[in-house]
């Protein structure tokens, strides 16, 4: 199974907008998108957050990506940050074409100062940077999403449980207030039965995949902005179906083609259909590099 390379873009609605009084103020400052294997003199072709001009500053063969900047990037309007964050992955998407992997900045990540000054953080914490950009060379993110078109039955889960079929029976015999509470543990019963189905799919499906992958984690079955979204749309068929689980990997392109053969036997079950997307730049695995303090002499985020 091939990936597919489509916008990803999660969460949007969660993102906090500040007031004008709470946004500091900078004078210079260098927005930071990503971190590179480059050399002195490496150029990156593209336009970044609001059309800036993107630059890639180099020292001893470590590259950021950046544009000049004199503020954070702040809106009350959720369409405009949408622009923004959509801007500043394609940034580092690019960049992940151009030089490898990157090890990618939150949105909104600005270091006080010039070039010079990313100079000299490029320098003074070299050791830290060296072993994330080391930690994840050639390492990309994936994403799944695994769906039932055809969720399984009640009355399949029925013939499968006693204490289903035990419930079943008593309802039919109960006076109307005690069929109403055997009715409630029916219903109970049957979320317990469906969410251990999809726990036990979702494990089997992790521990194929950590044969490929270098690391595994399961996300949210209902995000902000789901990746069900895309399943549908790519597919033509509406949102029919439940999300059995969805997944972020962590792996090395080599072992790309390993992934998608565990998920084409997934897809091969009939009612089953697999969204796959990447590779990716590790935004999820990526460490922390910004703090949470206004912009001064090291990166920091909005």
């Amino acid at each position: 199974m091939s990936s597919d390379r489509s916008d990803r873009l999660e969460g949007v609605d969660d993102v906090d907008t500040a007031g004008d009084d709470a946004v500091p103020e900078i004078d210079t400052g260098r927005y930071l998108y990503c971190l590179v294997r480059a050399d002195e003199g490496e150029s990156l072709e593209t336009t970044g957050v609001d059309g800036e001009p993107v630059s890639v500053i180099t020292e001893d063969g470590i590259g950021a990506v950046v544009h000049a900047c004199d503020g954070l990037y702040d809106s009350a309007d959720l369409t405009q940050i949408r622009r923004w964050l959509v801007r500043h992955q394609t940034v580092v998407d690019e960049a992940g074409e151009v030089f490898g992997t990157p090890v990618p900045f939150q949105f909104d990540t600005i270091l006080r100062g010039d070039d010079d000054g990313v100079r000299e953080w490029l320098r003074e914490e070299s050791d830290t940077l060296e072993r994330a950009l080391s930690g994840l060379a050639d390492h990309w993110e994936y994403r799944v999403e695994v769906v039932e078109t055809e969720p399984i039955s009640d009355d399949a889960l029925c013939e499968r449980d006693d204490r289903l079929r035990e419930l079943e029976s008593k309802i039919d015999d109960a006076e109307e207030g005690a069929a109403y509470l055997l009715e409630k543990q029916f219903d109970q019963r049957l979320k317990e039965l469906r969410a251990v189905r999809r726990e036990s799919l979702t494990a089997d499906l992790q521990t194929r995949l950590d044969e490929h992958a270098r690391e595994v984690h399961a996300l949210e079955r209902s995000p902000t902005a789901s990746l069900s979204d895309e399943v549908a749309d790519a597919d033509g068929d509406g949102s029919d179906g439940e999300t059995l689980c969805r997944l972020t990997l962590l792996a090395h392109e080599d072992d790309e083609g390993g992934l998608g053969s565990v998920l084409d036997d997934v897809a091969a079950n009939d009612g089953v259909k697999v969204r796959f997307t990447g590779p990716w730049p590790p935004y999820t695995f990526a460490p922390e590099l910004g703090g949470d303090d206004e912009p001064t002499d090291t990166p920091t985020h909005a």
